[in-house]
């Protein structure tokens, strides 16, 4: 899979390119990441990219020229466009695993007061995050593809992500390590059986109790993975 990702603020990607499941996916060849800075596209002497809205108001907004450029310079037969906003559909889990399966992502970070309208031509899909408002786009593009580069096969064991959290409008069971007895809390005996039947209706049984507890809502509405 290869993701290129627009902002003009690139240096933030830097760690997230260098630590942790990203940096190995991209070392061993999983995933091309490419951070793009806007700027470079503008055609305007000083490499503007934004200016005041038409009609009033405060904060700046993104031109759509260097965007346009950049998108239409990078895009591919095989590329899916998306755009980074607030106004755009709730990510889920469903979603990330779709993703997974495309060649070729462009992801577009906006910032400021927003965009120009325009720019929503170029895009696929419009993704959010959830329903509150960051500064820019720059770090829910990092949460999606984070998101979607665990789920390229090869890049974690499978096993790790089927039981994830939201895979079957669930939670995902709760989990234990050593010490078996932790300041009077106790590891559960069916854990330690060895009887696998066993443990996997305890963990299926908890995920269901922990859901009814925490999330009623997805097992209300189903609605959890797009």
């Amino acid at each position: 899979m290869k993701v290129d990702i627009l902002t003009i603020f690139p240096e933030m990607f830097e760690g997230f390119l260098t630590t942790s499941i990203i940096k190995r996916a991209i070392q061993n060849k999983f995933v091309d990441i490419k951070i793009h800075d806007i700027r470079k596209y503008s055609k305007n002497p000083h490499k503007k990219v934004d200016d005041y809205g038409f009609g009033g108001g405060r904060g700046m907004v993104l031109m759509p020229q260097p965007i346009f450029d950049a998108v239409e310079d990078l895009k591919k037969e095989n590329t899916k466009v998306i755009l980074m906003t607030p106004q755009g559909k709730t990510y889920k889990q469903k979603m990330a695993y779709d993703l997974s399966k495309e060649k070729h992502l462009i992801l577009i970070c906006g910032h400021y007061e927003g965009f120009d309208e325009r720019i929503r031509t170029l895009a696929d899909l419009e993704l959010s995050i959830g329903d509150y408002v960051l500064t820019g786009g720059e770090l829910a593009s990092m949460v999606i593809t984070d998101s979607i580069v665990r789920l390229i096969d090869g890049v974690i064991e499978k096993d790790s992500h089927l039981n994830d959290s939201f895979n079957n409008n669930l939670l995902d069971y709760p989990v234990y390590t050593k010490p078996v007895n932790f300041r009077g809390m106790k590891v559960p005996d069916v854990l330690l059986s060895g009887h696998h039947a066993n443990i996997k209706k305890f963990r299926e049984e908890e995920a269901l109790k922990k859901t009814q507890k925490r999330r009623p809502d997805l097992l209300e509405n189903g609605e959890n993975n797009g």
